[in-house]
């Protein structure tokens, strides 16, 4: 089916768990004719909550895509704006969402559109950590054999949430039905040793020398204020951020501890973290960094000062900061 502005297209989905006639029927009634969830619900013969479920899980299977046509004026000239001040090749800014929105969910679906629009069949795609990466891979176009392969450019998680490097690296994988290859690794090591002997084992050597053959690298920014997930979910202890934090820190990209200079800190943490080195990542051809929210405006700035930027993609919020 498809529709003008404010379109709806819904897809085909082998990967889906439920009724896809069902779920089809059930999204054209809400997205095209407008109806409400307890009116379908009523129409079919279902409970409101199947319906709200079944409208969710059509978005994360792929079942259907929603893409808002039209531009926005003023995040367009803040777009403008930030090529002008920076030297990007792009930007693209998305309004900032209201009161209780994650920010990370509206950057994150402007980033896996993005995606799904320049990254070229066969292309090799680097993607780091965060929720905004796991966002986007919610909003991805989703591909059948067009050999795309997707690279973890950093080590893992113990935990698996809506941040874990792993998880996201298979929604992408799963989304564009591409080969994954994983950094087999811890994020962080307990000791230097242990980090440099993972790190010339042969399966993360190999992981990790593939950022030199990527078409495009996908990142996401992590803060250190206040309101850091990295702290929240517990990738870094308080004591570790802050210490960061007096080191210089504003942020994280790629495992990379960057000052407001885009230099990397100097901080015992480096030696114990698995990651690509930054030159390596200057050299991919596209780099995208996708970020939001006033408080990332820093880190933001000093992965743009780092060489790490050709693309951003974050909201009005912190592209006003970033301007002042």
């Amino acid at each position: 089916m498809a529709v003008g502005v404010g379109q709806v297209t819904a897809l085909e989905s082998g990967e889906a768990p439920f009724d896809a006639a069902l779920a089809a029927r059930i999204c054209w009634y809400y997205f095209k004719e407008g109806q409400t969830q307890d009116a379908i619900a009523q129409r079919l013969g279902l409970t409101r909550k199947r319906v709200n479920r079944m409208l969710s899980d059509a978005r994360d299977t792929g079942l259907v895509q929603i893409t808002i046509a039209g531009p926005v004026a003023p995040c367009v000239a803040l777009e403008c704006r930030l090529v002008e001040r920076f030297g990007l090749r792009e930007a693209v800014v998305v309004p900032s969402p209201a009161e209780g929105t994650d920010v990370r969910s509206v950057v994150g679906a402007a980033a896996g559109w993005w995606i799904s629009e320049r990254l070229p069949p066969s292309g090799s795609l680097g993607i780091n950590w965060g929720g905004t990466i796991h966002a986007a891979a919610q909003n991805l176009a989703r591909r059948v054999g067009q050999g795309n392969t997707v690279v973890l450019l950093c080590g893992g998680l113990a935990e698996s949430t809506a941040i874990n490097p792993y998880d996201n690296a298979a929604s992408f994988a799963r989304a564009l039905d591409a080969t994954c290859y994983y950094v087999t690794a811890p994020m962080y090591t307990e000791t230097q040793a242990l980090r440099d002997a993972l790190v010339e084992s042969d399966p993360v050597r190999r992981v990790l020398a593939m950022v030199e053959t990527l078409d495009l690298a996908l990142m996401s920014a992590i803060d250190l204020t206040a309101r850091s997930k990295a702290l929240e979910y517990g990738v870094i202890s308080r004591d570790l951020w802050r210490s960061l934090r007096e080191a210089g820190a504003v942020g994280e990209i790629c495992g990379h501890y960057l000052d407001p200079a885009g230099r990397p800190v100097d901080h015992p943490i480096a030696d114990r973290t698995i990651r690509p080195h930054l030159d390596a990542l200057r050299r991919v051809p596209q780099r995208v960094l996708a970020a939001g929210g006033r408080h990332k405006a820093p880190v933001i700035r000093a992965a743009i000062a780092a060489g790490l930027v050709h693309v951003l993609i974050t909201d009005e919020a912190a592209a006003q900061n970033l301007l002042r």
